[in-house]
């Protein structure tokens, strides 16, 4: 099993527009995390099996922004002590926005992203990476052998070995995942399809009000959300408190 940390615009938020981006987005993908029965978009002109052959990956993952990227636990370290972790965190952490919602290519593949600099979203992000680094076993060498780390930069080698991941803290950029790498000759007409079926919410606003912890049962199973905890509604950035039970690395 591995858990993993991330946002999840709309779960459980009641904001109309988090609320309506959940659900294209679902509807896109053709699943939910929470096992909810979906009905899979066919956009018009379009099959739904041109849409699976470019989100087999995406779709396993299910609509999610990355904060700390999946792990296996810690030896000593067990899920339910992770989520109690994870709620605390949470409960003494402001809510964030997701500002200006935009579309955009990503080394081939298409995500959601914010349209301006978000330093709140990036400092949660940062924060969660390393106070939750306790709970993460380290990588073996077939994980790390999987990240090639010949492709990547001294500092993104460096930043694997130290948190298992390469792209956190200033590598970071935070993304909503729609489609897997699609060939550069399809990338035009996707890019439309996408824009036309996500129109209503691009340039928007999304707040982002929880944590939530996933999981994949086994390798190569479909991630399911565990639990999701309520980022502190009234809190601002000046004010939150930095809970000593999660420690530091």
């Amino acid at each position: 099993m591995r858990a993993a940390l991330y946002a999840v615009p709309g779960t459980p938020s009641v904001h109309a527009g988090a609320a309506r981006l959940r659900t294209l987005a679902e509807q896109w993908l053709g699943r939910s995390v929470t096992g909810e029965p979906v009905t899979a978009a066919t956009p018009l002109g379009h099959s739904r099996s041109s849409i699976d052959a470019i989100t087999e990956h995406a779709r396993r993952y299910g609509f999610h922004g990355t904060l700390k990227a999946p792990f296996r636990l810690a030896r000593g370290h067990g899920l339910d002590e992770l989520d109690g972790a994870v709620a605390r965190f949470a409960a003494r952490r402001p809510h964030v926005v997701l500002p200006a919602l935009t579309l955009t290519r990503m080394d081939g593949f298409f995500a959601l992203v914010p349209g301006v600099p978000a330093p709140r979203l990036d400092a949660i992000a940062n924060d969660v990476v390393v106070k939750f680094d306790r709970f993460r076993a380290p990588l073996s060498d077939a994980d790390r052998a999987r990240r090639d780390p010949a492709s990547l930069t001294e500092r993104q080698r460096e930043l694997l070995d130290t948190y298992g991941y390469p792209y956190v803290l200033e590598e970071f950029r935070f993304h909503l995942t729609l489609t897997d790498r699609v060939p550069a000759g399809q990338q035009p007409e996707v890019e439309r399809m996408l824009r036309s079926w996500f129109d209503e919410v691009l340039g928007q606003d999304v707040p982002i009000d929880a944590l939530a912890l996933f999981v994949e049962p086994e390798p190569g199973a479909p991630f399911v959300l565990h639990t999701a905890h309520r980022l502190h509604p009234t809190l601002t950035s000046r004010t939150a408190e930095a809970p000593a039970s999660e420690g530091t690395r």
